[in-house]
């Protein structure tokens, strides 16, 4: 059976990936009011199962926002020859796998219901988005900026700093919109055009002469 590894490092099987893609789509349709009962049933497993793969409730959410945000990753890049070329590359690819990721129906939903969770006592769902979402993906793209400072194709003096600068430039106000319900056209196309622009802007404002915007990378 094929597996997935999910940002802490453990490992999912499709059956667990299913039973989180489950979870999600219980989301979309009724919010997060979810029960593990109503979890195994549209999973077709037992709540015992569920127990034993995530434990509580709560570490079946953790799990779903570990695997929500697996899906946001960096483009493949050789850090010991990375160049402008790659560098651009990378952070495109990034920035649309995340674009895609927040705009769609699951990520919705999965935000709405821990914003709605974040003031409720005892709740600790808005940690674990922060978490295992937010702060995890900053790890997955920490790397990339680093290996670019070190190429010299990029210049900042806190990697967190520049994280969110890029992070900023690709979101814009999409998230906060698609939150409070506004329909925007995020087609594959456009969230390719806005996340090459997005990285060209990064560029611009931290880039050397070799990532200069409107050069060809390969000559630089």
């Amino acid at each position: 059976m094929a597996t997935h590894p999910d940002p802490s490092g453990e490992t999912l099987t499709e059956r667990q990936q299913a039973v989180l893609d489950a979870v999600l789509a219980l989301m979309v349709e009724q919010g997060g009011d979810l029960t593990m009962t109503a979890v195994a049933r549209r999973a077709s497993c037992s709540k015992e199962t569920l127990y034993k793969w995530f434990g509580d409730r709560e570490g079946l959410l953790t799990a779903t926002v570990r695997w929500q945000a697996s899906k946001v990753r960096a483009g493949n890049y050789d850090r010991q020859r990375l160049d402008a070329f790659a560098l651009r590359d990378s952070l495109i690819r990034f920035a649309a796998n995340w674009l895609g990721v927040i705009s769609s129906p699951t990520s919705i939903a999965l935000n709405r219901f821990a914003i709605a969770q974040a003031g409720a006592r005892g709740s600790n769902l808005g940690a674990i988005m922060l978490a295992n979402g937010r702060f995890a993906i900053g790890e997955r793209l920490k790397p990339v900026l680093d290996a670019g400072r070190e190429a010299g194709l990029i210049a900042f003096d806190d990697t967190e700093t520049a994280f969110r600068t890029f992070i900023g430039l690709v979101g814009r106000d999409v998230q906060i919109r698609l939150l409070l319900g506004d329909r925007l056209n995020l087609a594959a196309t456009e969230i390719e055009r806005d996340a090459a622009r997005a990285t060209d802007q990064f560029l611009t404002l931290y880039g050397t002469e070799k990532t200069a915007p409107g050069r060809n990378p390969t000559n630089a």
